[in-house]
């Protein structure tokens, strides 16, 4: 309601009542003008009603709320369903034109203001998490490994000879494929073990851009965020090689940005050496949908040249979910997840590292990696293999997400590349272990359920090994079942395994 609305109520409702509510409304549209003005993540989250308001003005500055709008062209923003429309807060027309998704839309001035105010907030996010020097971003509505395809794929036009990838190894498929998706031929790099950790061979990456000329590398493609025991690239000199050799190099920081060590280390090569772009996931680090990712740099012309490769236009709902989720959150509720982030992995740190002394093994000693933890299997590997695997369904089925157990010898073929000891990120790790990471969101109660299951499934596992050894050698005549539901479980089909393998 704007002034002449309020001074008509007036005739209507004592003039008192009517300037509270006046009074009331300015007091939101007064946080709506700072966020338009500042750009900024506001330090306090906003309320519902507030939020409510604010996405309300903007969806009916686009044309398919108009009142009286008469379309005639094929996309109209036409919904048949109000639920969906609903859902949508009526932004139907999505973001960008179709020739560059970051493009002001004539149809839909309100989603285009979503989606600027949205790449502002994030950017703003991305600076208070430690990359001070970033100067450009943009949200798309592509998961991460997609989002490296279009790096890459922009990459192509400036470098034709380049049909190399170099890519110190990560056993994750999506950014595998997002090269050979491009593509480009991934130059796959050997980790190489220090201690429990496995490490960027820095000597073995310059090898290889020496032996394939630095004109037939596209660029190299690191990595902050893993699974222990793989820690994050060592991107300072991996900057500074790419800097010397004048190849560009393209970051997966998937789930980095809730992690002050892995944006640190992408500020600090940017500052010594050559990073072009950084990609990270809205979920893994925003706790929004799957859907959308982060594509970030330090040269706002090559970032915009990623936004113009995008085809045609784009969903705006990770755009409306990022924006709301931070509005809802403020800059000092984000802040405070992620110094809750690093007590959890404290936390968790030393709740497995007690479990794992009470049962003969050991947390991995990986300490530059500040998410993810990784404790041995030795016991269990050294009976029965398959009692690792056995581990992994158990905990699957007792629905504890997001663990990975870790078997020595897996091979696994990605879109015709094979593979040795998939999921360990090396062809020969030590031992087999088990996985598990503190990631933004998560709380006492999470870690405590863990160890309390992950204890009960290590007993079961234990007595099924000792009562194999008991009766080995014994008639099977002779031998008695005592099934139980903790017994029951063991005799899953590995189908568990397969599902939690593909969901990492």
């Amino acid at each position: 309601m704007n002034r002449e609305l309020f001074a008509a109520g007036e005739r209507l409702v004592s003039p008192a009542y009517v300037r509270q509510g006046c009074e009331a409304r300015r007091s939101h549209e007064h946080l709506m003008r700072l966020l338009l003005e500042k750009g900024k993540c506001p330090e306090d989250g906003w309320d519902e009603s507030t939020l409510e308001l604010f996405l309300h003005e903007l969806a009916i500055m686009d044309s398919n709320n108009f009142l009286g709008n008469c379309g005639v062209g094929e996309r109209e923003g036409r919904v048949a369903s109000a639920l969906v429309a609903r859902r949508h807060y009526r932004f139907i027309h999505g973001i960008g034109r179709s020739g560059d998704i970051s493009a002001v839309q004539p149809k839909a001035a309100g989603s285009s203001l979503l989606n600027k105010i949205t790449n502002s907030l994030v950017l703003d996010i991305i600076k208070l998490a430690g990359v001070h020097t970033v100067t450009s971003c943009f949200v798309v509505p592509m998961a991460t490994g997609m989002s490296l395809t279009l790096c890459f794929l922009t990459l192509r036009h400036r470098r034709p000879k380049a049909k190399y990838i170099i890519w110190p190894r990560i056993d994750q498929k999506s950014c595998f494929k997002s090269m050979i998706t491009a593509g480009f031929e991934p130059v796959v790099i050997e980790n190489i073990l220090e201690g429990d950790e496995l490490r960027t061979d820095l000597k073995a990456v310059e090898a290889k851009v020496q032996e394939l000329g630095p004109d037939h590398v596209l660029c190299v493609h690191s990595t902050t965020s893993c699974f222990a025991p793989r820690v994050p690239d060592r991107l300072e000199e991996l900057a500074v090689i790419c800097a010397n050799y004048g190849i560009p190099h393209i970051v997966n920081n998937a789930y980095g940005v809730q992690s002050s060590k892995c944006m640190h280390l992408i500020q600090q090569g940017a500052r010594v050496g050559r990073i072009d772009a950084f990609v990270q996931s809205l979920d893994k680090n925003f706790m929004v949908p799957v859907g959308g990712a982060i594509i970030a740099g330090f040269n706002d012309s090559f970032i915009q040249e990623i936004s113009k490769m995008y085809p045609g236009r784009a969903s705006a709902s990770p755009s409306l979910d990022v924006l709301i989720t931070l509005l809802s959150l403020g800059s000092n509720g984000y802040k405070k997840l992620l110094k809750e982030r690093k007590e959890m992995f404290s936390y968790l740190s030393n709740q497995l590292k007690k479990l794992s002394e009470a049962y003969n093994e050991r947390l991995l000693h990986t300490p530059h990696n500040p998410i993810s933890l990784a404790m041995t299997l030795r016991t269990l590997d050294k009976h029965c293999s398959r009692a690792v695997t056995q581990l992994g369904s158990m905990l699957f089925t007792r629905q504890v997400s997001g663990a990975r157990v870790v078997p020595l010898g897996s091979m696994q073929t990605v879109s015709g590349y094979t593979f040795r000891g998939f999921m360990s990120h090396t062809n020969n790790y030590p031992c087999a272990y088990l996985n598990a990471a503190s990631a933004i969101g998560m709380k006492t109660q999470d870690v405590d359920l863990f160890i309390k299951r992950l204890d009960k499934c290590l007993k079961t596992v234990k007595k099924e090994q000792n009562k194999e050894s008991d009766i080995s050698g014994v008639d099977n005549n002779d031998k008695t079942e005592d099934v139980d539901i903790e017994e029951m479980a063991l005799k899953l089909d590995n189908v568990c395994l397969d599902t939690c393998q593909d969901s990492s």
